[in-house]
């Protein structure tokens, strides 16, 4: 696996497939809540296996932390490290930021997942596009 810091058109619209299959297609997020505002002003990031792509997330800085979002993997490549991977990648590029808090919004049912790389849960249960989900917080 090959995770990448979009850097292009093509890499963009990889990152976006992705996203777009497992929260639009999968999970029925309306598409004006999946893309939204945000996107110029965030830094994308692909997964790539055998240069097909297989996972996507983004990452903005927020108050002073660096923002996880719109992290996903395709159903069939679940459970073979992909997410890891993303987040791993994710935490090195804000690490080189000088970022040194993470927060993201979890969906309840990734929770473990999450815990599993050294995250908190520090908010209680909230809606969001329809989905249940909690605030998370890691320090690197």
């Amino acid at each position: 696996m090959d995770l990448k810091v979009v850097e292009d058109l093509k890499e963009r619209e990889d990152a976006f497939s992705v996203r777009k299959t497992v929260f639009i297609h999968e999970q029925q997020v309306p598409e004006e809540e999946e893309i939204d505002e945000f996107e110029d002003k965030a830094t994308h990031f692909v997964l790539y296996k055998e240069n097909f792509p297989i996972g996507a997330g983004r990452f903005r800085i927020v108050d002073g932390f660096g923002k996880v979002e719109r992290v996903c993997v395709l159903k069939e490549a679940r459970k073979s490290g992909a997410g890891k991977a993303i987040m791993e990648g994710i935490e090195t590029f804000a690490s080189r930021h000088d970022l040194h808090k993470l927060k993201l919004n979890a969906q309840t049912h990734a929770i473990p997942f999450y815990s599993g790389l050294g995250y908190e849960v520090v908010s209680d249960e909230f809606m969001d596009a329809g989905i249940p989900h909690k605030t998370m917080v890691k320090n690197i």
